[in-house]
């Protein structure tokens, strides 16, 4: 029988995903499949990428194991990627001029770094921080610069202030928002994320606008602002946020949305059925989901349902992502959780706050007291995974709420029990783990966390679920181990 040309855009981390769960599932050998990858290497870990600065290689950072595309007869072109493509024909015009046929395509084209319309913007060393090129390109004007400026305060923002820190530049983080990371922490969590960030040497100024950047007295570039001031830097890093890369899809004609984002149903298909999109280019629901772990969960949809074409209601749809997100910027623990604003009507919160060991959480629960909602770590994020777990599976609060976010000493709840979770709940967000695979990779003989992490890839993201893993380790690969022995 012939073989079926599939083709992916896009070698990003969710696009070697949408690989992984296309070899995993046997699916490769019926295809003939075609990566087009517009960088010059495979996939890297993007959620890790300002470690290239403490010394990581681009070669540390890869996703792809060795000789993956030779060994599974994949293709992978790099330093190629699409130009056009012809929905009635099938055909996709490469960067280099070739013509690819396909019967199906998946779109993993993800995203590019917005930067504000500002006059001046294209001068050198204003730069983007995205790939590893970017960071090369940072590294270089990083050299013989003293002075760096980050425009954007968000996640990203502090990321790539974190990077000109590590090669030594006074750095400074102009942010339009009132606060840092205004989408994921409240005006008490970004206050102490400020403190905080500014006692390690980083200048922080917030409300800034940004009108146009110019030649400098003492250094290369001036940024003169709305409010009449002005900052002077060497070096300047545009970290604003992230545009969905939706042209090739909008050039073909395919449905996007007003403000950008290839529009998918629950089984990642575009508005033509034989193309797919996947990560952070899709729009579901009108939303655009900058995390991976998300963009992960379309990747295991869309071969699911290539899987089950002939009949999707046997395929794993997606149907939404929790957002919720646990970090490290240089040094500092922040997490947030579902409603971190407090926006369900009826909301209450509860707030602890101790400025002298600089800790910050807000806990946000529904009018009864009964549901947790969300909240804000800052400073402190060890009862992160408690949290997530109790809302994520909707489990009961205690009687005082408080009790989850207060220190021992004055009356914290207990850890939650992790035996006491649905084996529905997913318990390695990054991998899409749940308890009950855990629990049944235990039962066959995966009885330490290396042995876990190579049977199911659970604590091989961000780590973040590493304590409840262990925790069931504790719990039942003592019991596998005992039943392994009577049986022998």
């Amino acid at each position: 029988m012939k073989q079926e040309r599939l083709v992916v855009i896009g070698n990003g981390m969710v696009g070697q995903k949408y690989l992984d769960h296309l070899v995993a599932d046997g699916l490769h050998h019926r295809y003939q499949v075609t990566v087009l990858c517009a960088e010059p290497r495979p996939a890297y870990d993007r959620v890790h990428l300002s470690e290239f600065f403490t010394g990581r290689s681009s070669e540390d950072l890869s996703l792809v194991p060795e000789r993956f595309f030779e060994r599974h007869g994949l293709e992978l072109r790099l330093s190629e990627g699409a130009d056009s493509i012809d929905l009635q024909n099938k055909t996709i015009r490469t960067a280099k001029g070739a013509t690819l046929d396909y019967d199906k395509l998946v779109l993993a084209t993800g995203s590019y770094p917005f930067v504000p319309p500002v006059p001046g913007r294209g001068r050198p060393s204003c730069l983007v921080y995205r790939t590893i090129e970017d960071l090369e390109a940072i590294m270089a004007s990083g050299r013989d610069a003293e002075v760096g400026a980050v425009i954007g305060g968000g996640l990203l923002g502090l990321e790539a202030a974190k990077a000109l820190r590590d090669i030594g530049l006074q750095t400074h983080v102009v942010e339009f928002a009132p606060r840092l990371m205004a989408v994921q922490v409240d005006d008490g969590g970004g206050a102490l994320l400020r403190r905080k960030i500014e006692q390690l040497g980083v200048f922080v100024h917030t409300g800034m606008n940004t009108t146009e950047i110019i030649d400098g007295e003492f250094y290369r570039h001036r940024l003169n602002f709305a409010d009449g001031g002005h900052l002077e830097a060497d070096l300047v890093v545009f970290s604003a946020g992230i545009r969905p890369q939706d042209t090739l899809a909008r050039d073909a004609g395919l449905a996007v949305g007003e403000r950008g984002g290839i529009v998918i149903d629950n089984h990642c298909r575009t508005s033509d059925p034989d193309v797919y999109a996947i990560g952070e280019c899709a729009l579901w629901g009108g939303r655009i989901y900058g995390l991976v772990a998300p963009g992960y969960e379309m990747a295991r949809a869309a071969v699911s349902h290539l899987r089950h074409r002939r009949d999707e209601t046997l395929a794993v749809p997606f149907t939404g992502a929790d957002m919720s997100t646990k970090l490290k910027l240089m040094g500092v623990d922040v997490a947030s959780l579902g409603d971190a604003h407090a926006s369900t009507p009826g909301a209450c919160c509860y707030r602890y706050e101790d400025e002298r060991k600089q800790i910050y959480k807000k806990l946000v629960v529904s009018e009864d007291g009964r549901r947790l909602l969300g909240g804000v770590l800052v400073g402190d994020a060890r009862e992160y995974n408690t949290l997530l777990q109790l809302m994520l599976n909707d489990m009961a609060l205690p009687e005082t709420p408080e009790q989850l976010i207060l220190p021992a000493a004055q009356g914290a709840a207990p850890a939650l029990d992790v035996t006491r979770l649905p084996d529905s709940a997913t318990l390695c967000q990054c991998q899409n783990v749940t308890k009950g695979a855990l629990c049944q990779a235990i039962a066959e003989g995966h009885c330490d966390l290396a042995a876990i992490k190579q049977c199911t890839g659970a604590a091989t993201g961000c780590g973040g679920c590493e304590p409840m893993v262990r925790s069931l380790l504790d719990t039942f690969g003592v019991e596998a181990d005992a039943l392994a022995e009577v049986g022998t």
